[in-house]
């Protein structure tokens, strides 16, 4: 192969493979480099330059210069270093250029899964880049294919490819191969075959950064999240605070009409959220969190326990409790309190004699 033709190959291996040229660069010369050391006894002497402005790729040796030769690999007699440089003196080290045919012969014979492995490693390295730099956020992700017996889908995050299982995915979703959705990195992870991203749709963390993106104030500091309990695709709670009075936090979030949650709701599919107000002390916290019901009163039974018992109009008890005990399950998760939920009155008993 030319040299033309070798830097041709390494600019569309690198366009391929989404890494950058000098990172493609790097990887051949260390193969050859391990190669061409191999016929030297393993000495450290050998180097490879490979300057793509130029189109060269040279290898060398590094030899030191002596008055008699003890090791081959190593050293060059002065009256032989004379005849590749004038000026030279014993101890001086001289720079033999290997012909580029045997370059050649020993990468070829010797270094061709040495050269596939740096280069694979070299694009592990990049997706392990990517990845960290995307950990714990928010990603834009292409649906390239869907398991017709799983529904896990295969996704693309940038370069990365990616599966989403079904049980990431939230119930309401239904992808189609070139649909984009949102999700959320939670973890990345050392696998057998390089790193690999734990990707979810169910995650309370993508809740959070779909709020950073639609909520200004959250964005700047202004108004915080402290807590947030989900049960995906189904219904959220988020408690959220402001430092400043002049601030109200769940107005903020809910934005004009509504409609800041809800481009959130429709990014999760219909997923219903509840925004709450975060309060240090934990009976308003509690009787918050269990909106959407009205609460009356909040007795703490064990501070140590977190345990409380929570009166609510008779209207409001189904509502407090939530379809299949959602709605206080929910609030128990946001704020850490066991929630004991009681109505008002109790409803009389009536008999039959």
């Amino acid at each position: 192969m030319k040299n033309n033709e070798f830097f041709e190959a390494v600019s569309a291996m690198a366009h391929e493979k989404g890494v950058p040229e000098t990172v493609l660069y790097d990887a051949i010369a260390k193969s050859i480099v391990t190669s061409v050391k191999r016929d030297y006894g393993d000495r450290d002497i050998a180097f490879c330059e490979i300057n793509p402005e130029k189109n060269s790729v040279k290898v060398f040796i590094r030899k030191t210069v002596v008055e008699e030769v003890e090791d081959e690999y190593a050293e060059i007699a002065l009256e032989d270093a004379l005849k590749l440089k004038k000026r030279i003196k014993i101890g001086d080290t001289i720079d033999i250029t290997l012909d580029t045919r045997e370059v050649s012969r020993i990468a070829a014979v010797k270094g061709k899964h040495l050269i596939r492995q740096n280069i694979n490693d070299a694009e592990q390295e990049r997706k392990r880049i990517e990845l960290q730099d995307k950990n714990q956020e928010l990603a834009s992700a292409k649906i390239i294919k869907v398991d017709p017996e799983t529904l896990d889908a295969l996704i693309e995050i940038g370069k990365v490819v990616e599966r989403l299982p079904r049980a990431e995915q939230l119930p309401t979703d239904r992808f189609n191969e070139g649909d984009y959705t949102k999700v959320y990195i939670s973890d990345v992870k050392e696998g057998t075959k390089g790193p690999k991203a734990m990707v979810s749709r169910t995650h309370p963390g993508l809740v959070r950064r779909l709020l950073e993106i639609e909520v200004p104030e959250i964005l700047d500091g202004t108004v915080e999240i402290r807590s947030i309990s989900r049960e995906a695709g189904s219904r959220s709670k988020i408690a959220v605070y402001s430092a400043d009075e002049n601030v109200d936090p769940v107005g903020a979030c809910i934005g004009q009409k509504g409609v800041r949650v809800n481009k959130i709701v429709e990014a999760l599919g219909g997923e219903k959220l509840d925004v709450v107000n975060y309060s240090d002390d934990p009976a308003k916290y509690v009787a918050a969190s269990l909106a959407p019901a009205d609460v009356i009163s909040v007795e703490i039974l064990n501070a140590d326990e977190h345990s409380c018992r929570v009166t609510v109009p008779n209207s409001q008890l189904s509502l407090a409790i939530g379809n299949k005990g959602q709605n206080a399950r929910l609030a128990a998760r946001l704020t850490g309190w066991k929630i004991d939920i009681k109505p008002e009155f109790e409803e009389p008993v009536i008999k039959f004699d």
